[in-house]
């Protein structure tokens, strides 16, 4: 049976507590159980400290970060056990992507590098 690839969008919220190194070790270990496993990321964007909608376990702000990636179908099983297992984990969601919402990232994302590189180039010209 031919395992069929999928593009998805990865949502995990961290324990606030962690400190830099440890929430970039925590991001590459899944990352790098996503290649492992014959996945592709496509984008990556640790977002940082933001604050919950509602407290989770008693935390009222958490470390976010979203990976979009390809990989097999068969892949989110060993990542939920993955994640389910891991302590430093608040919160994580996997959300498959149609060619739509593919669509709408790729042009979010270039909006947002243009934008910054126009906001760049007006700061470099006042200076």
């Amino acid at each position: 049976m031919a395992t069929n690839i999928q593009n998805y969008e990865m949502m995990l919220i961290f324990t606030p507590v962690l400190a830099e190194e440890d929430f970039k070790s925590a991001q590459k270990k899944f990352t790098s159980l996503i290649k492992e496993h014959g996945g592709e990321i496509e984008h990556e964007n640790a977002w940082g400290l933001r604050s919950l909608a509602y407290p989770i376990q008693k935390k009222t702000t958490g470390l976010y970060y979203l990976v979009e990636y390809n990989a097999p179908t068969d892949l989110n099983a060993k990542l939920e056990t993955q994640l389910n297992r891991d302590e430093t984990i608040m919160r994580h969601m996997i959300t498959h992507l149609d060619k739509f919402a593919l669509e709408y990232t790729k042009r979010k994302r270039n909006a947002k590098a243009k934008s910054e590189a126009e906001t760049a180039k007006a700061e470099e010209a006042a200076s």
